[in-house]
């Protein structure tokens, strides 16, 4: 039986909604984790949302040279953390799973669980941040591992587009990671929205050569109010354009503009995608856990989802 999102996803005329969170850190205690899921929850009280996604933190110390803007921490688990969300909420999770640091056995042990003790049927598989280190598992190989298992899971895969600016292959890792069952792609943070678009047209084009159509794109976005939220977003590999960054700090309300800059990014987006038959779908996050910066992507989130629909909602005029 295909999971509820698996169905919402397989309808291209419509908008799919999502707030990105991260599992809290380890050293948290279990009577704290239900205050924070509450809070998490209540903030989506007067939104509407398709679910949440939960992502697997690593330490990407291996991926750059540069220090961590914000230290690492361990968190916990992020299946409890989602199965948490989702039985408080009575929303689907996505749940993401870095696959480079376990053996085959483990990363099936690993599905296993998912499935029977956290009622997880949304996930996304993330390979290794960089080529360096120790890689027990490729993400190849974690796909067909899967792929042997009789769990039908909704299976979604990363995208980033600063990769294919550079490498110009993007888009044929998108139909590999199709071919490997991906069912739907969400994407790193934007503020290189050209980047962006210049993978989904060639992704489009790429699917109509072949004759298949083109799987849902979930886009990220998150609200940027400081300085320092910046350095972390570029030791992420968030791509911002030197006079993104210069409107950025240079305002004297940086949430506000930022917030500008993801709607303006949104709009060159969908000009892109939608005619080409590409779906949409949105993932609004916050990077930090600033106040302001959280606030912001719940108002980040009701504006984008409001371009969204009203362009789908024109769409379906024509």
């Amino acid at each position: 039986m295909k999971s509820e999102l698996a169905t919402k996803f397989a309808d291209p005329s419509r908008g799919v909604y999502f707030i990105g969170t991260t599992p809290p850190r380890s050293s948290i205690e279990d009577e704290q984790l239900d205050l924070i899921s509450q809070k998490l929850l209540q903030r989506l009280d007067n939104i509407e949302v398709d679910g949440l996604i939960v992502y697997d933190i690593q330490d990407e110390s291996s991926r750059i040279d540069k220090p961590r803007p914000f230290p690492f921490m361990e968190t916990h688990d992020p299946r409890a953390w989602s199965k948490r969300l989702k039985d408080a909420s009575n929303k689907p999770v996505i749940t993401y799973k870095s696959v480079s640091s376990r053996s085959t056995e483990e990363f099936t042990q690993w599905l296993q669980e998912a499935w029977d003790d956290f009622d997880i049927k949304d996930i996304v598989l993330v390979g290794s941040p960089s080529s360096e280190g120790d890689i027990k598992l490729p993400l190849s190989e974690a796909y067909a591992t899967l792929g042997k298992m009789p769990l039908d899971f909704n299976l979604g895969g990363v995208t980033i587009a600063e990769r294919h600016a550079k490498k110009k292959d993007e888009h044929l890792r998108l139909i590999n990671k199709s071919e490997a069952g991906c069912e739907f792609f969400i994407s790193q943070a934007v503020y290189n929205p050209q980047a962006t678009a210049d993978l989904i047209s060639q992704y489009a084009q790429t699917c109509k050569a072949q004759g298949e159509a083109p799987k849902r794109v979930i886009l990220t976005f998150t609200p940027c109010g400081s300085a320092k939220t910046l350095e972390f977003m570029e030791w992420l590999g968030i791509s911002v354009p030197v006079a993104t960054k210069n409107r950025i700090l240079g305002s004297e309300t940086p949430l506000d503009e930022s917030i500008k800059i993801c709607r303006s990014a949104l709009e060159l987006i969908m000009e892109t995608a939608l005619p080409d038959g590409v779906p949409l779908g949105l993932n609004i996050e916050s990077l930090t856990n600033r106040k302001e910066e959280i606030d912001a992507s719940i108002h980040l989130y009701r504006l984008l989802k409001a371009t969204l629909d009203l362009k789908l909602a024109e769409q379906a005029l024509l």
